[in-house]
């Protein structure tokens, strides 16, 4: 049996994962999602998030109005192919059709930022836990 990995070098400031170890997600989505996306920032940056955060256009973050706070996508620019990993940490978009709202960072990955409203793909992911230390230790290996 084979399994892929998906490994996630981000360049996004202030994720909840350790600086050092790398996030590691299973090549196989939880769930996918199709549908457009929007990105907010401006009157927003620095406003509370729906779970309590402020808002920073920096973080690699995003708004979804089912998912649960702090699952990780990894959204798709369908025009163009480009994708970025994001962490959901607000409810929305409101708007008709739309799936998501990206932060400013976000969609500037993804070149989105000159159309404003695009279609994507976004794929719900699951994390692989890295041990960074063993759970015991052996006699004389201390």
């Amino acid at each position: 049996m084979t399994v892929s990995l998906t490994v996630l070098f981000s360049s996004c400031s202030h994720l909840p994962s350790p600086a050092a170890t790398p996030a590691i997600y299973e090549s196989k989505p939880l769930a996918v999602e199709a549908g457009k996306a929007s990105f907010y920032g401006g009157r927003w940056i620095g406003r509370l998030t729906a779970n309590g955060e402020h808002y920073r256009a920096g973080d690699c973050t995003a708004a979804h109005k089912k998912l649960p706070f702090n699952t990780m996508v990894k959204v798709t620019n369908l025009k163009n192919g480009k994708s970025v990993i994001v962490r959901i940490n607000n409810r929305g978009p409101y708007a008709k059709g739309r799936i998501l709202d990206l932060s400013v960072v976000a969609a500037r990955k993804i070149e989105m930022t000159g159309d404003g409203i695009i279609p994507v793909r976004a794929e719900v992911l699951k994390r692989i836990e890295v041990i960074t230390k063993p759970n015991r230790s052996f006699r004389g290996m201390e």
